[in-house]
């Protein structure tokens, strides 16, 4: 979610911004913007950077070890391959 302050201070450029004539009424759209502003933004499913940037760290991990894991498997594969085929009788065509 939107840190409040960061919603407070949107609301307040926003308000800020309006046109001299309509400036009597900030206090009441800085309140309209504030409020419809933390709804759109609740109905979004926003996360913070913090968050983000712990997420994409966690990603990166799994994406390396996922790497080492395929690289091992193919290894593994190769020298059962490679077993398989020094075995009297078998081709080395049939399933392990």
């Amino acid at each position: 979610m939107l840190d409040p302050k960061a919603l407070d201070d949107l609301a307040r450029k926003l308000a800020d911004s309006l046109p001299p004539g309509l400036r009597q009424m900030q206090t009441d759209f800085e309140k309209n913007f504030r409020a419809t502003l933390s709804s759109v933004f609740s109905k979004m499913d926003l996360v913070t950077r913090e968050e983000f940037d712990v997420q994409q760290a966690v990603l990166l991990r799994t994406r390396a070890r996922l790497e080492a894991l395929e690289r091992q498997v193919a290894e593994l594969e190769l020298k059962a391959l490679g077993q398989a085929a020094s075995q009297p009788g078998r081709d080395g065509n049939e399933p392990l």
